[in-house]
């Protein structure tokens, strides 16, 4: 099983990140790989089980089954169902915490999956810096230089 874990500090309170990524259908507003997302069968965002069906700037499409989702925590979990990309048994989790100290947010975003072991790195690397620290990234730039 390949891992990855990546984590940023954003110049932002926990509660106005987590306003910008809390919904799960939202992706295509905040990180600039997204294009446009829809979540399937009519059901909320918000509720466990649904499938967020989104495409990347590539022109890839990805489904993700949402797992676990909690406003008290900060926190999203989600499955991959179908992507381009050789990996099966995806499972990821984005939390952000409260860092007192400037009143700033730590944010993690970790990811498990199985794939050949011959691409297991290069995706984990893949995933790791374009989607996960892709994403930090750009709410890094949205958050600077507003209080």
């Amino acid at each position: 099983m390949a891992k990855v874990t990546i984590s940023s500090v954003i110049d932002a309170p926990v509660e106005k990140v987590w306003a910008r990524i809390r919904d799960f259908n939202g992706l295509p507003s905040w990180h600039p790989r997204m294009v446009e997302s829809h979540i399937e069968d009519g059901k909320d965002a918000g509720t466990i089980g649904c499938v967020r069906n989104f495409q990347l700037a590539s022109g890839a499409r990805i489904r993700e089954k949402l797992l676990d989702f909690s406003d008290a925590n900060f926190l999203v979990s989600y499955s991959i169902l179908e992507t381009p990309q050789p990996l099966t048994n995806h499972k990821a989790t984005l939390q952000l915490r409260r860092v007192t100290d400037g009143d700033r947010t730590y944010a993690e975003w970790t990811a498990s999956f199985d794939a050949a072991p011959e691409e297991a790195d290069k995706l984990a690397e893949g995933m790791g810096a374009n989607v996960f620290q892709g994403g930090f990234n750009a709410l890094k730039s949205h958050f600077a230089g507003q209080s």
